[in-house]
Formats: structure tokens, sequence, C-alpha cells
């Protein structure tokens, strides 16, 4: 079993890379949510998660520290653009009563583009040059069931927690931040994908966001089939995102 968490695809096309080498399934986490399903039972369970902020996603987080998996083999991936932080640590303090028997990560296309800038094919391939054999490399090592305390590269847990995490989960979550320009054309694509509903209601054909803060995900953004979803000043000029590989 593996179970993901994917806005744009990414995590989506490693979990489903990991399927098809061991013949398992994959389970998306919002599902798990969804469904109340907290408890797992597999030889082997995998998570593969993004990389939010140095740390985990809201939605993860709160998963793991739910979650109990009954298994033999428990490893961890975090995907990533500039680093992995200490999304490792944060997973293995969120699981309780199992250890994380191995960490990896898997550099890809970052997609927080109020910073990152994915305008064109050239800038989304520089995050990717390394993208297929560190899926390779890790998919060898979970074969061999190898065992590791940490991921590389990593950032000390006390910068994330003091620093990266704080701006997350005070400010940049707060869906204050984000607007529907007029090209909007009322689809609620955004609404019905959203993992936290913080997109719940369409008022005039247009997104309204209920809830004061999201996981952050910025799926509605990338997945908007006009652009029409904005935040910040600067993700409009960054581009849109989605693996090109898999179907969400």
């Amino acid at each position: 079993m593996i179970l993901y968490f994917s806005a744009t695809g990414n995590c989506k096309y490693v979990a489903a890379r990991l399927a098809a080498a061991f013949g398992q399934e994959t389970v998306s986490i919002v599902d798990c949510i969804r469904d109340g399903a907290y408890a797992f039972t597999d030889n082997t369970i995998g998570i593969v998660v993004p990389t939010y902020f140095w740390g985990l996603p809201s939605i993860v987080k709160e998963f793991l520290e739910r979650a109990n998996f009954h298994t033999d083999y428990l490893y961890f991936i975090s995907t990533y653009g500039t680093t992995p932080g200490a999304s490792d640590a944060m997973a293995s303090k969120a699981i309780r009563g199992k250890k994380i028997d191995a960490l990896y990560s898997v550099r890809m296309p970052d997609t927080w583009t109020p910073i990152f800038d994915l305008s064109t094919p050239e800038k989304v391939a520089a995050f990717s040059k390394t993208t297929e054999a560190e899926i390779d490399e890790d998919i060898r090592k979970i074969g061999e069931r190898h065992t590791n305390r940490h991921m590389t590269p990593r950032t000390p847990m006390l910068l994330a927690d003091w620093f990266a995490q704080p701006i997350y989960n005070n400010n940049k979550r707060r869906t204050a931040h984000f607007r529907a320009e007029e090209s909007c054309v009322g689809c609620g694509l955004c609404a019905k994908k959203c993992p936290v509903q913080a997109i719940i209601e369409m008022r005039e054909r247009k997104p309204v966001w209920v809830k004061e803060k999201c996981a952050l995900c910025l799926g509605c953004l990338h997945r908007c089939p006009k652009f029409a979803i904005q935040y910040g000043k600067n993700a409009q000029r960054h581009g849109q995102y989605k693996n090109p590989n898999v179907t969400l």
C-alpha cells in the first residue's frame, strides 16, 4: 500500500511508479480522510507527500497524527523543489506507535509559484533533471528494505519549527491571499477538488473561500482551466503546473 497526498500530480506520479514496481495499490490521503480511514495493514506501507515550508502540509501532519500503521516495513518519501527541510523529522514525530524504517526524498518541480517560476518547459525541466534517477534509486533501496535515520538533504528541525513552519501556519495559509479573476467561468472545479473544503461555495458563479485557512496546496490555482485563481502578486507570471504523467 502506498499512501500519497498530491495537489498537482508529483506525489501521485511517484506513488504510481512505486506501485508499478512492487505490485501495490495507491491510496489518496484525501480519500482516507473523507472516508474516516486511519488504520492500515500491509507487509510494506509507503507514504509519499510534498514538502511545504521545510515541513509537512497541514493536512498530512493531521492525518499522520491520527493514523495507525501495521506493517513490517514503513517508508516515507518527501518530494521537494529546493530542500525537503525537516519533513522527515516531522513525519517521525507525527506517527505514533510505529517507527519509520526508511526516509527518502525526490526532487521535482516546486509548485510554490508565488516564488518559483514554472512558466516555461525549460524552467520546469531545471527542477526535474534528477527526478527519474532518484525514483529509481528509491525503488531499489525500498526493494532491498534499506533502513536509515533521516533523508538527505535536510534542514534541522529547530529551523523548520521556529522559522518556516510559523510563516506557513500563521500567514501563508490564510485564504485572504487568494482571489478569482474576471476570467473565471464558474466551473466549480476548485470547490470540488479542495482537499480541506476551504472553497465550498460558489456565489454568482465565483468561488468563495469560506475558511480562514487552507492547506496551501495551490491545487485550485494550478488546476484552474482558465488560470483565474491567483495567490498574491507573483503567482500569475510564474505559470501553472500539473505533472504530465498522471490524471488529477
